[in-house]
């Protein structure tokens, strides 16, 4: 299992989750981003840099996945083209997306779109929070345990 990370908005918090887990499963972890990102010197993490534009590191990521691999994104267009192609995909909250609920994510998302266009505040996202922050370890760590290979031991 590859990990992809849609790394422009992902929160630092959960980049530094991630190279723990690299190293700890050895899973390949690889940041795609449209500026440079700062990696710890690891064989098994890599950061990509896209050229600026709309979507672009989404498009890289979609290009690149592979059946059974997970995609760290919170944007859920990415997120159902993963889902799409047999890959697993989990937001930076925790939250796993899946077939089951992604048309409805896409439905309410377009909803919200609807209405900032049309003059209206929605608010945004809340805080990223201390608990975000253990919901999404714990999602990863479930996944990542479901994958098979056990866990490096710290030596």
């Amino acid at each position: 299992m590859h990990i992809w990370v849609d790394a422009d908005a992902c929160p630092g918090v959960i980049k530094e989750i991630l190279f723990r887990a690299a190293l700890r499963w050895r899973r390949q972890v690889t940041l795609v981003a449209n500026q440079m990102l700062r990696t710890p010197p690891s064989p098994l993490i890599r950061a990509i840099q896209v050229p600026s534009g709309f979507d672009v590191a989404d498009a890289y990521i979609e290009k690149h996945v592979s059946h059974g691999d997970l995609v760290i994104t919170g944007d859920i267009p990415l997120a159902a083209l993963v889902l799409a192609k047999g890959a697993l995909a989990l937001s930076p909250r925790g939250e796993r997306y899946s077939a089951d609920t992604i048309s409805e994510r896409l439905s309410m998302r377009d909803m919200m779109d609807e209405l900032r266009s049309a003059g209206i505040d929605t608010g945004g996202p809340s805080v990223f929070s201390q608990a975000d922050r253990r919901t999404f370890a714990n999602a990863l760590d479930q996944l990542l345990q479901k994958a098979g290979r056990q866990p490096s031991r710290p030596e």
